[in-house]
């Protein structure tokens, strides 16, 4: 087992006895039990890259901690631990609070003590970040009511189902909306931590640790997840999991049969269930979730047919290139002429 420790308020030893410069950005991250250790990972290492020259690492424009109420070491998702390095009753004035979201099917991950802290910072007006599931602990803390904010399209239902009232946007990398800033997590936290690094420290800081980070460009929050959107929208609970399942596994989609055994009920029960809810059958909305990703890939001229295909859960090329006509009414290669290459 791996524990991390920030130590990131340290100065190094050149800069004893000099006058503290003062921090054009200051970020104190709270990790949620079983957090998402790439959305954190990525977030740091983009204030990491932009507080000195080159990577040397030191925090001189801006500095980062991770809070904690007990001091414990946090365990990530994959089981390496972060050992935290400012207790909540010390912490200090930060410019952004970071929330990183642990496992949604375990409800909190934050202690009432870290709680009762986002409050008193929202209260305050202070700036909070929820990145991947974080925003689902945002929400359920009340922090979130009457904001935008970005849930990952691998989660939307999910999230929509925890939260009725709750309108997400599920097509964009990351949402700023006042000092509410959420992000789908994945590559998107780097580009949200640019993002915020442009704005306080400046474009070429951001542009560098994307750069270092072997990543070629900056994203605003407008550009689409990497995920695929769909039409199909459901209502009935059961049909809402089995859409999510078919989503989860366009690679190596399931029989129908597997799917209902795997939700509990009978193959008959939800082929009711589809069709009262959406008007079509499981076996018609597996097929369509599976076109609609197709199109997603076919806008990308570096996929091949054949990639495409197995992609989508498709034997071949070939069977991939008859379904796809038969539903769109053209084939892969005439689609692809009429969509428009998509923004790096």
């Amino acid at each position: 087992m791996y524990i991390f420790a920030m130590n990131s308020f340290s100065n190094p030893r050149s800069d004893l006895g000099k006058t503290p410069v003062k921090k054009r950005l200051r970020v104190a991250f709270l990790l949620a039990d079983n957090f998402t250790l790439t959305a954190f990972a990525s977030f740091v290492d983009v204030l990491r890259l932009s507080a000195d020259e080159a990577d040397r690492s030191r925090p001189i424009h801006c500095d980062w901690t991770v809070l904690s109420d007990t001091m414990n070491p946090v365990r990530s998702s994959c089981g390496v631990k972060v050992q935290p390095d400012t207790r909540l009753r010390n912490a200090s004035d930060y410019d952004y609070i970071v929330v990183v979201g642990g496992l949604i099917q375990e409800q909190g991950g934050f202690s009432p003590d870290c709680i009762a802290y986002l409050k008193a910072a929202a209260a305050q007006g202070k700036n909070l970040i929820g990145l991947c599931t974080g925003v689902f602990a945002l929400y359920e803390a009340g922090l979130l009511e009457g904001y935008r904010c970005c849930v990952s399209w691998f989660h939307h239902d999910e999230f929509v189902e925890r939260f009725e009232a709750a309108q997400p946007v599920s097509d964009q990398i990351f949402v700023v909306d006042r000092d509410r800033l959420t992000c789908s997590g994945g590559h998107g936290t780097a580009h949200l931590a640019a993002w915020v690094v442009e704005k306080h420290i400046g474009r070429t800081a951001a542009t560098k640790s994307l750069s270092i980070m072997i990543i070629n460009e900056a994203m605003t929050g407008e550009n689409p997840q990497p995920g695929f959107q769909t039409d199909l929208v459901a209502r009935d609970a059961l049909v809402k999991k089995a859409l999510l399942r078919m989503r989860q596994n366009i690679e190596s989609p399931e029989t129908i049969a597997k799917l209902a055994e795997k939700l509990g009920v009978t193959r008959r029960k939800l082929e009711r269930a589809f069709h009262a809810d959406i008007g079509i059958s499981p076996s018609r909305a597996a097929l369509r979730i599976r076109i609609d990703a197709a199109k997603k890939l076919l806008a990308e001229p570096n996929k091949t047919t054949t990639q495409i295909a197995l992609s989508t859960g498709f034997c071949d090329a070939s069977h991939f290139i008859h379904a796809f006509k038969a539903e769109i009414g053209m084939n892969p290669t005439e689609y692809r002429n009429t969509v428009p290459t998509p923004l790096p």
